[in-house]
Parts: C-alpha cells; structure tokens; sequence
C-alpha cells in the first residue's frame, strides 16, 4: 500500500486513525533515533583560538542532556552521530589548548574591561534563545531591554556610559548561567542557586560558572563513550571537517541535480574526499576505542561515486534523506518508470556503484522534522503521542514483521525552542517508545545485523536531505565566489606538494587547512538561502584558513583573500505597509494591486542554521484604513488546518479561524482580554484567505502600534508561528501617510 507524500494524518491511510488495537495487528518496526550533533571548526590555529564559542555552550545543555537523560531509560538504543570537527573542538576546549574568545571577555573583570570588550558583550551575549533563556530571568531581559532588541553598534557605544559595571558582571554570569541545561543543573545544584539569586553576582560567582562549563567540557567525550560501552548508543561519524563530498570530489556532480544553473570552476579532489573519511575513521578509533560503523554523510549528501570511498574507508553503512532514496528508484533501470511504494522507506538498503556496496538506510522525513521544528509548539505529551501514533500506524502496516523507522535529525539546535530543553518530551518519547508492543527500539547496526537488506540500488541519486540537490552550497554568487577561491587556494598548495618545497609538517598543517575551508558551514552562510548575525564572521574564518594556506608556506596570500565575500545585507524579516489598504474581501488572488502598498512576511525570512521544508503557510499581507486591520494568509495547504492570530499588547486578544476551507465567505472567532468569545463575519477563503478585522475590537487608534504573530496548528497541533521569536509590529498607517508617502 503507497504511503502518501503529505504530512498530517496521513499514516491513517491504514485505518487505525489512531485505535489500533496491539493484540490484534501484526506489524513490528525498529524505531531507530539518529541524533546528529555538529558545529563547524571555529579555531584560527595560528592563533590558537575559537572565534566562537558554540561548541562549548551547546556542550552544557544540548550534548550533555542527550547522553545524561538516556541512563534514565536503560532499554533505551539511540545512535549519536558526532562529526569528527565537533569532538576535535571539545577536546581542544577540555585540553585548554585553545583560547575561547568569548570566555575571555567572560573571565575578565566586569570593572576592567575596555571599550571594545563592552562592546564585544553587548553585541553578543543576547545571542542566545530570548524565549525560553532570557524572559524566564527577570535580570536578564531587564538587561536585554536596556540594550534593545537590535544592535547598532554606534548607538551602542554612545548608550555605553549608562551601564554600571555591575550591570555588565550580569550580563557575563546570565549569557553563561542561562545556557546551562537541566543536567548540568542537576550536576552543579549551585547554578539553580545563583539562577534563582538573579543579579548582583560578584566575579567569585561568575568563575564559578565559567568553571563548571570546563568541567562538563571534560566529561562529555567519556560519557558518550561509556554509552557505547554499555550498550545504549551507537556514535556514528561524519566526514571531518562537514563538506559536501560530493562536491569535493567533483563540483560537476552539482549538474545532476540542479541542470542548467552557473557553477564555478570545476573543484575536482578526490583524494580530499578520501582524506576526510580516513581522518574521521582514525580520530574515532582513538577517541571511542574503536572504528565507527555507520556515516551520516554531511547534510546527508551522496553520489555514487562515493561508495567505493567508504568502502575503503570501513564504513558499514551510511544514512540519507528519503527523497534520495525514491529518486534513486526512479534512476535504476530495475524501477524506472514506476510509482514505488512508499514502505520501500522503512527498510535497509544495499547500494552498489563500480562492483562495489555498503548499506544505507533513509530518513523518515515528516516525523523526523516534526521533532526538530514542531514539537516544541505544543504539549510534551500531545508531541509525544502524535509520534507514537504514527509510529504505530507505520509498525501496523509493514509486511513480515519486519522493518525500521528511520528518525535523523539535529540532536542540539532543537532543544533551545523547548521551555524546558526538551526533557520533558524526551520522556515522553521514549517512554512510549519503550511501552509500545509494536515497535522494537534499537541501533541502527544491530537492525542491519538483524535484518540484513534485502533490496539493491545500482543507481544512487547525487543529492543531499535538503530539496535532494546541493543548492544550499553551491550555484550562487556568493557561493561560486567562495568556491572558485578555495579552488585557486587548493591548485597553488598542489604546485608547492609536486615541487617538494614543503616540509611533511607543514604540508600536513596546510592540508588541515584546506580540509578546514572545504567545511560546508562556510558555504551555508553565502547566499541568499540564509542569514546570521555572524556572516561576516563566518566569512572572516573561511579566508582565514585559505590565508593560512599561503602563509605556512612562506607566500604572502592574494589580494582577493582579503575581500568579503559576503554582501552586507540586512535583510527585514518583513516589510511594513507604506500605504493604506482598503479591501473588499473576495478570498481571491486577483490583481497585484489590491495588496500594493500593504506589509509582507515570507515565511521562512528567520532561517538560520536549521533547515526546514515542507512550510504550511506561504506569506502574508496586512494593512489597515481607518476603521479595520486587513490580513491575507497564503497557504500551502488546506486540509486539517487552522490559524490563531495572535495580538500582543496591553489588549491581548486572538483572532481563531478554526477549520479553513476555500468555501467563500465565513466568520472567524473573536476571543478578547477578558477571556470572552464571538464570531465576526469578516472572512473570505478561496485561493487565499482574507480576513477584516475592526480596529474598535483591537481598541487602537491611529497613534496606537499593532503587534501580532501567526500561528499553524493542524490535527491540534502547533505547527508553525510566525514570526518565531518576535512579533511583527507596525504603525496603523494614515490618510495623511498616503499624501506624505505619495507615488506615481
């Protein structure tokens, strides 16, 4: 039986819509977790220092929570796959043998730190999750209030002489205290002590903390080995330094999947692609006592080609994205032409190119992003058993009483959504997992020994688990520019290799470099896909490890390696309306200028390091006249879905549509301050749904700011706000804006 391609509800395809009974069904699955955990190599090593300090703070809570909460479940199996330049870095860091930038500015005395330092503070340590670890502190979104939700350096430098030094020993002990998880508060019970003090922390405090995040520094490689030792995990690798290998052993692959667009100059090293699989494979052996099984190929990118690469390398098995999978089907000359079923996903796979295989298994896609971007929205319970359900559903429909249910995705950027990191889903999660008489939780190693694959694929897609191509990395200008730059790098430390003018050490530490620079991270960065405060930092790094190149072999590097490569874009997460907009609701897309003049939001404008597919809802507009707010939703899909808006302010009230079809004119429910409900008739759905709300409900005025977010629930479930972190907010525009605003 195919599986439908579309999340929600769809595994009640089978029937059970959510009341199968577990002595009555037959299906069995491996559920199988794959927590990927990574951060790019952010140490300069001619300084010996790491520009940022992720690895560490997302040591504290994300790396240490995962390995912790899985000794409270001891049947629990999971996978950890951790990328060889993440251990590298944590190892560094424990070691002491790199500096910590941030620590520094952390460290030193709040009364002894210099201009540039303050200024180092106030910029960066507010980057951190404000709803879940800053508005819970009450110090610390004082603090943050103070210093503004956006940061202009100059404005910051004149507003400095407002800040006492006690203010900024705060801010070093709260950016520091706040990033501290449920475990190490647990371990350390002081933390929770000086959390609940809040302010007026004295230095003796603050080393403390910075104290306690070395010592957790220190135990998190042992505890991840020690849960392998035992049984519990299974810690898979990646190649080294993260790249695209596709795209390191030949850039040209890039044309398979993505035809027709400008590339830069063919980037052609196989032997680097080699180089990152042994180098993983060797740092593995020495730090968990023996060679890794199972790859999660960076951003689950493959090619064919690569097969005989892990072969040579040990490698078992690797893992990637089902969409590579069912394009892989389409490819194959045994299945070409065919619709394949869609429970081809929950099993492993053989996959051969030159006479060569390893076996694979593929993402489940929906359930794997619900976890990463949805669960946190809603209730631990309610996620928790939205999961399970559907797990059921799958277990209930594989034939033989075999199979396996592939979950893979990010194991540390999704726990910062989370009020409380995640612990109590977790939980849930595996709780459920461990109560369920239809599944079997395991490792993915001991499911392939288990059941060994069956199936074969002789014509593997060249793709990666976003969109199955490699355009986050490649084909724009940014992007292209970067490449063509560590092509130039890489051909010039070729030359000096071939002419024998570099001593072994110092071809070793160039080599490092170029490893280093071909990481993807850099290239996630470029581009107009997605945008950081820290692109210039992230660009700053990436030449910085070409001019190393240049440097450890005694030649002064070029010109263009001091060039940003990054635009300076501060791109809006939304447009405000720059005219009024009066509407007649019709729900149709009709002329372009019916919505001209009015604010936009796209979603998608807040992508940061996550990647996210398959979004509900496209954008939407708003604007006002002077007597009613206009909204229009433009949504992907209908079936199952409804939207609260949500208005914040000293009026907090929500805007309900329900259960949204494209039947013409509705009403909407109205929900007040004060708790009460009514409906309005001022909705109109059809290709897009338009909504007219009176300002009187919103009791503002034409001086009055409005603030809202826009949320996507489907089957009760929290899917998607909009904006994540803060609302939109504007000013209702007047009759005299338009004639101040004029335009032909």
């Amino acid at each position: 039986m195919a599986l439908p391609g579309l999340f929600g509800g769809v595994f009640d395809a089978w029937g059970c819509g959510g009341a199968c009974n577990p002595l009555t069904v037959e299906g069995m699955a491996h559920a199988v977790f794959l927590w990927h955990m990574h951060q790019p190599y952010y140490v300069n090593p001619a300084s010996r220092t790491a520009v940022m300090p992720w690895v560490r703070l997302h040591a504290v809570k994300g790396y240490l929570d995962m390995v912790a909460i899985i000794e409270e479940f001891p049947r629990i199996r999971v996978n950890f796959n951790m990328t060889p330049v993440l251990l590298l870095q944590i190892k560094e860091l424990a070691e002491g043998s790199v500096h910590d930038l941030w620590m520094d500015w952390s460290r030193k005395p709040a009364a002894a730190l210099d201009e540039h330092e303050r200024l180092s503070i106030l910029e960066n340590f507010f980057k951190i999750n404000w709803d879940n670890m800053v508005k819970p502190f009450p110090r610390y979104w004082e603090l943050l209030n103070k210093r503004g939700f956006t940061f202009e350096r100059e404005e910051a430098r004149r507003g400095m002489r407002y800040w006492s030094a006690q203010e900024f020993l705060d801010l070093q002990t709260w950016f520091n205290l706040a990033w501290c998880g449920y475990t190490a508060d647990a371990m350390f019970p002081e933390l929770v002590e000086l959390k609940n003090k809040g302010r007026n922390f004295t230095e003796e405090e603050k080393l403390r903390v910075l104290e306690i995040h070395g010592a957790i520094l220190r135990k998190i490689i042992p505890l991840y080995r020690d849960a392998e030792t035992r049984g519990q995990a299974e810690i898979t690798t990646t190649p080294f330094y993260h790249p695209i290998l596709p795209l390191v052993y030949d850039s040209n692959f890039a044309e398979r999947c993505m035809p027709g667009r400008h590339f830069p100059r063919r980037f052609h090293w196989p032997q680097d692609a080699a180089a990152h699989l042994s180098l993983a494979v060797e740092q593995h052996k020495e730090m968990f006592g023996r060679a890794p099984r199972g790859l999660w190929p960076s951003e689950g990118s493959v090619a064919p080609e690569l097969v005989p690469l892990l072969k040579n390398a040990g490698i078992q098995y690797f893992c990637s994205d089902e969409e590579v999978l069912f394009r892989s089907l389409a490819r194959d000359p045994e299945t070409h032409g065919s619709n394949p079923d869609h429970l081809e996903l929950f099993r492993g796979w053989e996959v051969e190119h030159a006479g060569v295989s390893v076996n694979a298994v593929f993402r489940e896609k929906p359930l794997s992003d619900f976890i990463g971007f949805m669960a946190a929205k809603n209730k631990p319970e309610d996620a928790a058993n939205h999961l399970l359900h559907h797990l059921r559903n799958i277990a209930n429909a594989l034939p033989g009483n075999k199979g396996v249910i592939p979950l893979i995705l990010d194991g540390e950027n999704a726990w910062e959504t989370f009020p409380d990191g995640g612990q109590a889903f977790l939980r849930a999660l595996y709780k459920g997992v461990l109560a369920e008489p239809l599944l079997k939780n395991t490792t993915i190693e001991a499911y392939l020994k288990e059941e060994p694959p069956e199936r074969k694929s002789r014509a593997l897609h060249s793709g990666s688990w976003i969109s199955s191509n490699f355009d986050i990395w490649i084909g724009e200008d940014e992007e292209n520019r970067a490449w063509n730059l560590l092509g130039d790098t890489r051909e010039f430390l070729q030359r000096q290799m071939d002419g024998g003018k570099l001593a072994p050490e110092v071809q070793k530490a160039a080599l490092q470099e170029i490893y280093a620079a071909e990481g993807s991270d850099w290239f996630w960065w470029y581009g107009p896909d997605f945008s950081t405060e820290n692109d210039a930092l992230f660009d700053d790094l990436f030449r910085q490890h070409l001019k190393n190149v240049y440097n450890l072999c005694g030649q002064l590097p070029p010109a263009a390696l001091e060039e940003p490569i990054t635009a300076m874009r501060v791109a809006p997460l939304y447009s405000r309306p720059e005219h009024p907009v009066t509407r007649t609701l019709s729900g149709r897309r009709s002329s372009y200028f019916d919505w001209m003049g009015a604010g936009c939001y796209i979603a998608g404008s807040e992508q940061g390091a996550m990647y996210r597919s398959g979004r509900m809802l496209k954008r939407f507009y708003f604007g006002n006249d002077s007597k009613s707010l206009y909204l229009r939703l433009d949504l992907e899909r209908w079936e199952g879905t409804s939207v609260r808006i949500e208005f914040h302010g000293q009026n907090p009230c929500v805007v309900s549509l329900p259960k949204l079809e494209p039947t013409g004119q509705g009403s909407y429910t109205w929900t007040g301050p004060d708790g009460a409900s009514s409906e309005y008739e001022g909705l109109a759905a059809k290709d897009v749904v338009e909504l007219e709300i009176p300002l009187s409900k919103l009791r503002l005025n034409g001086d009055k700011t409005v603030r809202f977010q826009v949320k996507v629930f489907e089957g009760g479930l929290e899917r998607e706000c909009y904006p994540e972190r803060v609302p939109v907010e504007f000013e209702l525009t007047r009759r005299e804006y338009a004639l101040e605003n004029w335009m032909v």
